[in-house]
């Protein structure tokens, strides 16, 4: 039976991460909260301290000689639109007796049809007085300009039916003049002509009948459509709540931030590239996650919770400095404060069974600057690591942020625990800091986490990061034991080796090296 060794390529990750776009946006929640409340206290600032002008409103009930019960609003709209010209606005002004220009005077009002034939003009002016006066102008000169034009229409109907009329007129005296002379002749060619000429004076008589009577109706209406088209509501003055206008402001900024606000973190989150999630964090620096440290909280139940869960991660990295053979360091990325806090508790929790010496590599006066307490550890600078002994426990605290001096970080400790803040340094830097530390050959054996984000779900192992812990370990079991390389660690380290390069699902073949083991 043979045994394939061909391996299914890995699938191809995607463009972007909704889980990790989502939980990035999520946490930088205060940036997006500040700028929600910044739109919020600018829409209240708006409406305290930029108030509506003086406003006034009134309606207008105007009558179309088109109207039809289904119509869609298009008179109304035309009427909307005949209001916004420089005529009326210019006949309100004359009327007014004002110089402003009509092109000026029109951005201060405007028209809204409410029905097919109401009509709402609202109108802003310098004060109540003014904006009233400017109301009732405009109302009047609508009101006459489609007076005006509807009497225009009426008449130009009728002219047109009357002319039609007086030359139908014309044509009759024509025809009755032709029958006056064609009386007087005989046979049968008159007889006949003489019908036509008759049935063509009754047709022109009917005709023009019908003419006259139209061009009357056309008159009649026209004055049930002026009196139709007439102001219904007087000018009046619209009062302003400045509580409702500011809640009404600041709910939209409020609305408009929080929109821009998301928009910015997102588009941040995707520039920048900082992995928050475990598994990123935990594949990008190629180490596990081992622990994690929330962020410190204001609630005295959350308080507890972070207490304890200091508490035990003290005690994991005390027992992990205390049972290894080389010294051991914490580097910071982003929590030198919070760094510089645990390596003390570490120490002191190290100092009830050895002496302990904590060697300062960090950046600023995190333990440089303090106040030493009773019972705490001897601080040193990491120019007198040399200078200690080496019967005393050595930690070393140190920084990996960028300006970090990567060849001293080998004097503070050949193992290091990565304490890294989630969210704060980028996946490129992240690869940055693993690459170091490898040519540095200093074995990262965990990463502490500082303020994780709650709801994240995802693992943080490497399930290959325990071959890489072990050959560190058969290396430095190695140097242990003289310099040289055991024939037993050399033998695990290459059936370990043989295993990796298997591939996945093909038979392992067991090495006789190991047997012998």
């Amino acid at each position: 039976m043979t045994t394939s060794t061909t391996t299914e390529p890995p699938a191809a990750a995607p463009l972007l991460d909704l889980h990790a776009l989502v939980v990035a946006v999520r946490r930088r929640r205060r940036l997006w909260c500040s700028v929600a409340l910044l739109g919020l206290l600018v829409g209240v600032a708006v409406a305290v301290l930029l108030p509506p002008p003086p406003t006034a409103v009134t309606e207008v009930l105007v009558a179309h000689q088109e109207d039809q019960p289904n119509d869609p609003g298009t008179l109304i709209r035309t009427d909307v639109a005949v209001l916004h010209t420089t005529r009326i606005a210019g006949e309100a002004l004359r009327s007014l007796r004002s110089s402003e220009k009509p092109e000026d005077f029109l951005p201060d009002y405007e028209g809204a049809g409410l029905t097919n034939n109401m009509l709402r003009i609202t109108v802003t002016g310098g004060s109540e007085a003014e904006a009233l006066a400017r109301a009732k102008a405009l109302a009047d000169a609508f009101v006459a300009d489609h007076v005006r034009r509807i009497r225009d229409a009426a008449n130009a109907e009728a002219k047109a039916l009357l002319d039609q009329r007086d030359r139908m007129q014309g044509e009759l005296a024509q025809v009755n003049k032709a029958i006056g002379d064609g009386s007087a002749q005989s046979g049968p060619k008159a007889s006949a002509d003489m019908e036509s000429l008759f049935a063509r004076r009754a047709e022109l008589t009917s005709r023009i009948t019908d003419f006259s009577q139209r061009a009357a109706d056309a008159r009649v209406g026209t004055p049930q459509l002026v009196a139709g088209t007439q102001i219904v509501d007087a000018p009046r003055v619209v009062r302003h709540s400045l509580p409702k206008t500011a809640a009404t402001d600041a709910a939209i900024g409020l609305v408009l931030g929080l929109v821009l606000g998301l928009a910015v973190a997102a588009v941040g989150t995707v520039v920048a590239d900082r992995p928050v999630l475990r598994r990123e964090i935990a594949a990008n620096l190629g180490a596990s996650v081992t622990a994690e440290l929330p962020r410190r909280s204001f609630g005295p139940w959350r308080r507890r919770r972070v207490r304890r869960a200091r508490e035990r991660l003290v005690t994991s990295l005390a027992r992990t400095v205390r049972g290894a053979a080389e010294p051991v360091s914490l580097l910071e990325l982003g929590c030198a404060r919070a760094t510089s806090v645990l390596a003390l508790d570490v120490a002191r929790a190290l100092a009830a069974e050895e002496p302990v010496v904590v060697i300062d590599g960090l950046p600023g006066p995190h333990l440089a600057g303090r106040r030493p307490e009773p019972g705490d550890p001897t601080v040193v600078g990491g120019e007198r690591a040399a200078t200690v002994s080496h019967q005393e426990r050595r930690l070393g605290v140190g920084s990996v942020a960028p300006g970090a001096a990567w060849t001293d970080l080998q004097y503070l400790g050949t193992q290091t625990v990565l304490v890294v803040r989630a969210g704060h340094g980028s996946a490129a830097w992240l690869h940055t800091v693993a690459r170091q530390l490898a040519d540095q050959r200093i074995a990262v054996i965990g990463v502490v986490l500082i303020d994780p984000d709650p709801r994240d779900r995802t693992d943080g192992t490497l399930w290959d990061g325990l071959h890489t812990a072990l050959r560190a370990h058969d290396e430095r079991l190695a140097r242990q034991n003289g310099g040289g390389t055991s024939h037993a660690v050399q033998a695990a380290g290459e059936g370990r080796r043989r295993a990796e390069r298997l591939p996945l699902g093909a038979a392992r073949v067991p090495d006789s090296n190991q047997e012998a083991r």
